[in-house]
């Protein structure tokens, strides 16, 4: 932000190119909101590649078809379906919303825009969450009645003698959940985060343009 705070200090001091300067600060703050937005979008495509990649390199045949009942595939893949649908939706969003700004001319539709773009990326990161959190759930239940390898695990916490270990099979199940999920929140707080703070930092300096 150099180049912005010497032109600051600039307009500051000499009010005779005050008109001029605040063409050249909305200017600057213009290409860096639009520089950020197009991050944005870029870094959600690759994602949306990596797990597409990651889901088609992963062989599912042997144990999705064989060990569990048919309708348990169709639900497993309507669901991909459904959340990839969603997440290109947001990918769409996030390419309107660079559109958006990349284009307008008005102070007050920047702000608009960046606003919108924040809350389009905070419901993406708190989709994605939500849906890690959801295939965790259904991963554990699927492998606790359908995989062999849980057998004697069955055998176990349903002797009723044996309360002790299924309350602590569920505790360690919520504690591995609480774990994946947070570090996968700090992931999107490092990933997007950071595009988010400087974003916000272009808004309130528009914000002060816009009242002067």
């Amino acid at each position: 932000m150099e180049e912005l705070d010497l032109l600051k200090k600039a307009w500051k001091n000499d009010h005779s190119f005050t008109a001029f300067d605040e063409r050249e600060i909305y200017a600057m703050l213009h290409r860096r909101s639009s520089s950020i937005v197009k991050w944005i979008l870029i870094i959600s495509i690759l994602e949306v590649a990596l797990w597409l990649g990651l889901g088609l390199s992963v062989s599912q045949d042997d144990y999705m078809s064989k060990m569990v009942p048919g309708w348990i595939n169709v639900s497993y893949i309507a669901l991909n379906v459904l959340n990839y649908a969603i997440v290109l939706l947001f990918v769409y969003l996030f390419y309107r919303n660079y559109r958006a700004i990349s284009t307008t001319a008005s102070t007050r539709n920047l702000m608009s825009a960046i606003l919108k773009t924040r809350r389009t990326v905070q419901w993406y990161v708190g989709f994605q969450l939500g849906m890690m959190g959801v295939g965790l759930i259904i991963g554990m239940v699927l492998a606790y009645n359908y995989n062999p390898q849980t057998e004697k695990l069955r055998e176990l916490l349903g002797d009723g003698n044996h309360q002790g270990w299924a309350i602590l099979c569920v505790f360690a199940a919520i504690v591995f959940m609480a774990v994946f999920i947070g570090i996968a929140w700090l992931f999107y707080r490092l990933l997007y985060g950071i595009l988010l703070r400087k974003l916000y930092r272009n808004y309130n300096e528009l914000k002060r343009i816009d009242t002067l």
